[in-house]
């Protein structure tokens, strides 16, 4: 018995001296744990609202734009942008903003809305998209390089015929006839045969002379 006390006490002092030297250090991991915890579940809570907000705001949006009420869907589309833009519907607003205003002929402002969800989108296909429409409204602008700068760099598979396209389009406007069959070209050979935009790009070529192949 005597024995088992002297063992208990030399553990409890290996403790009390343990608990002096990395006692704080301890407690102070357990409140960052704790504390990160607790970050973790209030970022998550934030985002899930934030996220549902946003799906109501942009909701709002569609159905002003299908009764036709520019000045509703405007403001809808501010909200997102300004209150929800780390939300995956600030950009896809601004696709719809940028759509109502170019077919307004405001094209000022389609183009402030398209480079704006290029820069903040998050997602490939949607920052692709903005791209696209970003260089259909400068070439509307006459605006050539920089609708050629718009279609730069990397690009989904499934947008590469369109932006072989657009880009042929940009260089027929600036007269680069050559240039702009080789694009149409390119286009062509990245569709499948079933593809209804085909016969567009084929009509193209044989505009400028010479078989689509």
């Amino acid at each position: 018995m005597a024995t088992y006390d002297l063992d208990e006490q030399e553990q409890l002092d290996s403790l009390k001296a343990w608990w002096k030297r990395w006692g704080t250090v301890a407690m102070l991991t357990l409140a960052i744990v704790l504390a990160a915890g607790a970050g973790w579940r209030y970022w998550q809570n934030r985002t899930l609202t934030q996220s549902l907000e946003a799906a109501s705001v942009y909701q709002n949006l569609t159905q002003s734009l299908a009764a036709n009420d520019a000045k509703g869907a405007r403001a809808a589309g501010s909200i997102l942008i300004d209150k929800y833009q780390d939300t995956a519907y600030a950009p896809r607003a601004a696709l719809l903003l940028a759509k109502l205003n170019a077919m307004n002929k405001d094209l000022k402002s389609a183009q402030t809305q398209l480079e704006w969800a290029v820069s903040n989108s998050k997602e490939p296909a949607v920052k692709d998209l903005a791209r696209l429409r970003l260089a259909g409204v400068l070439l509307d602008q006459k605006q050539y390089d920089a609708a050629l700068k718009a279609l730069e760099g990397v690009h989904s598979d499934a947008y590469a015929f369109r932006f072989f396209d657009m880009k042929g389009d940009v260089l027929l406007a600036q007269g680069k006839q050559a240039d702009a069959r080789a694009a149409y070209q390119m286009a062509f050979g990245k569709m499948t045969e079933d593809n209804v935009y085909r016969s567009i790009v084929e009509l193209k070529l044989d505009a400028l002379g010479g078989p689509a192949k």
